[in-house]
């Protein structure tokens, strides 16, 4: 048995894939900026914050990190309309990425943040600086250094994860290949494509993270 490849309907539906790409980008790029936010604002409550907000921090990072994210994203965008709350398809997609991300960059950074030696806290504490102050101006920026590949690991499948997003109509690169395999009927070719870019996509975000870390860590890159 022998199958040939047929990939003469790339012509004719590229805009189709190139706006899926977009999206990917688009939903990446937002749901990193605010998700490592909502992490970081979670790791300082953890380790530094005031008492009476650990629990309900601890209770969120608890009920993402062990529950799917497709579910998660169910909930956003058919569950959260009931109680009046309306988005469109690309804004719950955003949403459920950036609690998603928040929650388990929380767990990283806060361990970057618990390595952190206690002569740092106490000479902030020496400079009268209160505990955030200390945390924004000393601790910080080291903990993110310790755990940059971790977090940028972590940023990568949350992208990958963005796959099913599609399951709400947000027109990412999954909902793409769906749109031109029912079209085409060429599911092998469709799909084998996804998995290119998709695998493209991973390789320059760990190179964009990397340049990045560069960046913010300078006297770690140029050991």
């Amino acid at each position: 048995m022998t199958y040939r490849f047929d990939y003469s309907w790339i012509a004719e539906y590229w805009p189709v894939i190139l706006k899926g790409l977009v999206t990917t980008v688009e939903l990446t790029l937002i749901g990193t900026l605010f998700g490592v936010a909502l992490g970081i604002a979670c790791a300082w409550t953890r380790s530094l914050g005031p008492r009476w907000l650990r629990p309900p921090v601890v209770a969120y990072v608890e009920l993402i990190r062990n529950t799917p994210f497709l579910i998660q994203l169910f909930f956003i965008f058919f569950g959260l309309p009931s109680l009046g709350v309306q988005m469109t398809e690309f804004q719950a997609a955003v949403l459920a990425m950036v609690i998603n991300l928040g929650a388990y960059s929380g767990e990283i950074i806060r361990a970057g943040i618990e390595a952190t030696p206690r002569g740092q806290f106490e000479a902030g504490a020496s400079l009268a600086m209160t505990r955030f102050e200390t945390f924004r101006h000393v601790v910080l920026i080291p903990s993110l250094q310790r755990i940059w590949p971790a977090l940028s690991s972590q940023i990568v499948i949350v992208m990958l994860g963005s796959a099913v997003v599609s399951q709400i109509a947000a027109e990412d690169i999954t909902f793409a290949a769906n749109f031109i395999q029912s079209r085409t009927f060429r599911a092998f070719e469709s799909y084998f494509l996804t998995t290119g870019l998709y695998l493209l996509l991973a390789l320059a975000l760990r190179q964009a993270l990397r340049g990045v870390g560069k960046m913010l860590f300078p006297r770690r890159a140029a050991r």
